[in-house]
């Protein structure tokens, strides 16, 4: 890899999920005064599951699950047999940090999050075919200023560090240190996550989770190594 983070999307893509430890307490706090900590944790469950079905469902390539703290939660350990998929520890640091050293090891891969219900597997479709049409990077831009979704034909720290994390600039800050590279971007439909009490109410609405499906037989083999 040379100053400018260059590589080249392979023949077949990986899809990146990060998601923590549906830990009650330590997950979505914010939506706590709402659903208590046990419903908070429940929920971010139910999201981390859907996310992986519609990964499976893209069928882009495989999919690996990229776990804090660790890989040894008997939760992980049972979604791991659940969905047929290899975890990975996204190890230390701010999420920037973890986002590009996941990156870094696969380049062309698309990374999603696990709080964006509204994510479908056309938008990971999607993200793919603009990498291979030639952009350096792929966004799906989120209501609240990140992103949920990004995708990576290069793959420079350039583009993390100093990045306000967990703000409403996330985004922002991106555009700005794609245009620093002289990347070229091309960025999806905007999209929500769910982090606030009034984003339960929307979900809830928008019944995307009742309508979450179990990954099919042959979409587990898709998601092997």
């Amino acid at each position: 890899m040379n100053s400018r983070g260059v590589t080249r999307a392979g023949p077949d893509a990986v899809v990146i999920v990060f998601a923590r430890a549906p830990v009650p307490g330590r997950v979505k706090t914010r939506l706590a005064p709402l659903l208590g900590e046990q419903g908070a944790a429940r929920l971010y469950a139910q999201m981390v599951e859907r996310t992986l079905s519609t990964a499976l469902a893209a069928r882009i390539g495989r999919v690996e699950l990229y776990c804090s703290p660790g890989i040894d939660s008997p939760y992980f350990r049972k979604i791991e047999k659940r969905f047929g998929i290899r975890l990975r520890a996204q190890g230390r640091g701010n999420l920037g940090d973890r986002m590009y050293r996941a990156l870094r090891r696969h380049p062309g891969a698309v990374l999603i999050g696990s709080d964006c219900p509204a994510l479908r597997a056309a938008d990971l479709r999607a993200a793919l075919r603009a990498l291979r049409a030639g952009a350096d990077a792929v966004l799906s831009p989120a209501e609240d200023g990140g992103y949920p979704l990004i995708g990576l034909r290069r793959v420079s720290r350039r583009l993390f560090d100093g990045v306000s994390w967990g703000s409403g600039r996330v985004l922002e800050q991106t555009r700005r240190r794609l245009a620093r590279l002289g990347w070229r971007w091309m960025e999806l439909r905007t999209l929500w996550d769910v982090d606030r009490p009034d984003d339960v109410v929307r979900l809830r609405r928008s019944g995307l989770l009742s309508r979450a499906r179990q990954p099919s037989a042959a979409s587990r083999r898709r998601a092997r190594p």
